[in-house]
């Protein structure tokens, strides 16, 4: 028997949880490749300020790996108090990733660990360094791993049904399934964009503020090139998510880009307002999802027209595409014009209003990588596991679930005030011209 209310409640917790944890776990994947590649250009170009700046960002990082942890937990208590009936059709599939994913992260935290333990211990940088490609390895495997789980809830498959019971489990095959690569790339690539863009956003801002220190200056420089690489990378594979979804879930494509009517030639519709069932004050670019869908401007795309009301998902996932990808579009624009611009020496790019658009940059991200998960997982309603289990079906029926929202949000609150006020509290009372004295104090000389 199915609890309307149970349902609801169950979906916005999970929703929040999933919402907070997101911000973490994203910076809790990017991150530590950034500080793997600041040390790298540090030890490389035997610069300290490079060095420095893996060092700062290391200690800042530990606080949200702290925070990811508790969200985290906190998803995985409520996939079985929110949702057990899907945990238990799927959760013997689904158990080897879980496992993978805490096994990986339980990698990255021991190297951390001994990263941040043996600061000036090693006599090479080098040796200290190679520290940082476990942990880096282990927190893009992480994500790797819970990915899988999501992209089996939107391409199910390495078992069989009988009886309402799952048989025969394959799941490794299960784990490679068609949404596989995509989810997983678009999920790595996005974290690593989000992660270059919020540290960029943080030098510039510093800079802002009048600590005109050289060191602000190549952390900006450097993350700046990251954002532009990695916006890239996330563009291309944002391509072939929309050539998957177009083979593999259409009706999620065409309730994303408002595609009614199956067609030949489809037009690509950005923003507009529906209007009784008719697409007003919209963008309209001939042929357009016909070639994202296809890369042939005459190819025919499934229409919403082909699906059951009642399977279609909520039309308003066509906003969160649109602020997704135009947020994508505008940082990477911005990078290519600040890295440009640094080559070509053009001064406006030192100026006050071009660095807070770059400030700006850091919560852009942010906001793009929430739309991206919000479109991922509404996108594939009224399914919790496509074809299968549709989510009301998984939900519990207690009644109490809008005590825990209550419960969970008083726990999200303090932890996101106090990450912020440990943070800056952090960096305020050690501010980066100190650290430098203390290492030209102990190199004997100026820092390269």
């Amino acid at each position: 028997m199915i609890n309307e209310s149970a349902v609801f409640w169950s979906r916005v917790l999970t929703e929040l949880t999933l919402s907070f944890h997101i911000i973490y776990a994203t910076i809790g994947v990017g991150v530590p490749l950034m500080i793997m590649i600041a040390q790298w250009v540090g030890y490389k170009n035997n610069d300290e300020h490079y060095i420095l700046l893996a060092r700062r960002i290391a200690r800042g990082f530990v606080i949200t790996v702290a925070v990811g942890v508790v969200t985290g937990t906190a998803i995985g208590l409520q996939l079985s108090l929110l949702w057990p009936n899907f945990m238990q059709l799927a959760g013997q599939v689904i158990a080897l990733p879980l496992f993978m994913e805490t096994f990986a992260f339980f990698f990255e935290a021991i190297f951390l660990g001994i990263y941040l333990y043996t600061w000036d211990r090693f006599e090479s940088q080098k040796k200290h360094m190679l520290l940082l490609i476990p942990v880096a390895i282990g927190a893009s495997m992480s994500a790797v791993f819970i990915t899988i789980v999501n992209a089996f809830m939107n391409a199910p498959q390495g078992f069989d049904i009988v009886n309402g019971q799952i048989v025969n489990i394959q799941p490794v095959l299960a784990m490679f399934n068609p949404a596989m690569p995509t989810k997983v790339a678009h999920v790595l690539t996005t974290a690593y964009m989000t992660a270059a863009f919020v540290l960029a956003s943080i030098a510039a801002y510093r800079l802002i503020r009048g600590s005109d220190h050289v060191y602000h200056k190549k952390s900006l420089y450097l993350m700046m090139k990251l954002g532009l690489v990695f916006s890239i990378a996330t563009a291309v594979v944002g391509d072939f998510s929309g050539k998957y979804l177009a083979e593999y879930q259409p009706e999620k494509l065409a309730a994303a880009e408002w595609h009614f009517e199956t067609e030949k030639g489809a037009t690509l519709i950005l923003f507009g307002v529906l209007d009784d069932g008719e697409v007003k004050y919209s963008i309209n670019i001939p042929w357009g999802l016909s070639i994202l869908a296809h890369n042939n401007p005459n190819a025919e795309v499934i229409g919403l027209d082909q699906f059951p009301e009642d399977e279609r998902p909520p039309l308003y996932i066509h906003y969160l595409f649109n602020i997704m990808v135009f947020i994508g579009m505008f940082l990477a624009l911005v990078a290519l014009v600040f890295v440009v611009g640094k080559w070509r020496k053009w001064t406006f790019t030192n100026a006050k209003w071009f660095r807070w658009i770059i400030v700006m940059g850091g919560p852009l991200a942010i906001i793009a990588i929430e739309t991206g998960w919000w479109l991922a997982e509404v996108g594939r309603q009224p399914w919790i596991l496509r074809g299968i289990m549709r989510t009301a079906e998984g939900a519990t029926t207690s009644d109490s679930v809008d005590l825990m929202l209550i419960l969970f949000s008083i726990v999200y609150l303090v932890l996101g005030i106090g990450s912020v006020v440990v943070l800056r509290r952090m960096f305020r009372n050690n501010p980066i011209e100190q650290e430098i004295a203390d290492r030209i104090a102990e190199r004997g000389g100026d820092l390269q």
